[in-house]
Order: C-alpha cells, then structure tokens, then sequence
C-alpha cells in the first residue's frame, strides 16, 4: 500500500495524504505526531474503539481509534 494516497489538492497543485498505514501498531503519541507532521491542517482525534462518533465528513479531522489497555488499571 502507498504511503501517500488521496485526491489532488487544487490549492497546491499536489496530493494530500489521507491514509497512514504506517501507524498501525505504534504508541498513540507517536501516531499522532507522524499525522501532524503530514498533514497540520487536520484536527486529529483519540477515540476508544466501540465509542459512538457521528458519521459526518470533516476533511479536516482525523480519527485514531485505540482499543490497547497500555498499563495495568488500578484503584486509587
């Protein structure tokens, strides 16, 4: 798969990436950094996976969805 895919920008003359396979599997943090740095002018957004979101269109907002329990959970 090509780490650069999308519709041609017609304000730059080139394409944006929409699609970051590359991130499958790497901390949250740094997902969201890499999709920074690709892309500045999207919003990214951290969802638990199973969580409700709307079905809306926003080309300016990219959603991770994490399902990963990274730490043991305690009380207190």
């Amino acid at each position: 798969m090509s780490s650069t895919t999308g519709a041609v920008d017609a304000s730059c003359g080139g394409e944006k990436k929409t699609s970051w396979p590359e991130v499958v599997g790497l901390p949250v943090k740094e997902a969201k950094e890499i999709i920074q740095k690709d892309r500045p002018d999207v919003h990214v957004v951290v969802v638990p996976v199973g969580s409700p979101v709307t079905m809306d269109l926003r080309t300016d907002r990219v959603r991770i969805f994490v399902d990963t329990v990274a730490q043991t959970p305690t009380v207190g």
